[in-house]
């Protein structure tokens, strides 16, 4: 973990919540002038500490009803076919995550869809194409009950 004090985690646990607080509000709530907090800001960004900022948006009102994890188990494990898969996979903007796991498959991909057709169709004409897919388990999500927690600063 990078070198960061008291006052950089306040900040960044006030952002997860809340990243659209003005820097007026930050620095009165950190305790610190609006320079210094937005100096602080600036090298937060700067060292990638903050990645981002962004709307989180409701999926069931946007017509993504259906949250499905999907176990993928690959035909090879071999750097090349990695490679491929994950080229692939960060071409297509229906997978929202995708991680390689240690265990009895590959990988983990997170989907979004409207409902269980639109995943079959996601299954059958993106997902099971993929470079090197041999098998896929899928895990369709019947409750959220905790998603997008801050991290524990």
């Amino acid at each position: 973990m990078q070198d960061i004090d008291r006052t950089d985690r306040m900040i960044l646990a006030i952002l997860q919540r809340e990243g659209r607080i003005t820097n007026l509000e930050l620095s009165d709530r950190i305790g610190l002038s609006p320079t210094a907090t937005s100096e602080r800001m600036r090298r937060l960004l700067k060292e990638g500490l903050v990645t981002g900022f962004g709307a989180r948006l409701d999926p069931q009102r946007l017509g993504f009803g259906l949250l499905v994890f999907v176990e993928v188990l690959l035909d090879k494990t071999t750097p090349d076919v990695f490679g491929r898969f994950a080229e692939a996979v960060n071409r297509a903007p229906e997978v929202l995550e995708c991680h390689m796991v240690a265990g009895g498959f590959d990988y983990l991909v997170k989907t979004r869809v409207r409902d269980m057709a639109a995943y079959r169709d996601f299954l059958g004409t993106i997902l099971l194409g993929l470079p090197g897919v041999r098998e896929t388990r899928t895990y369709a999500v019947m409750e959220e009950v905790k998603s997008d927690g801050p991290l524990p600063l």
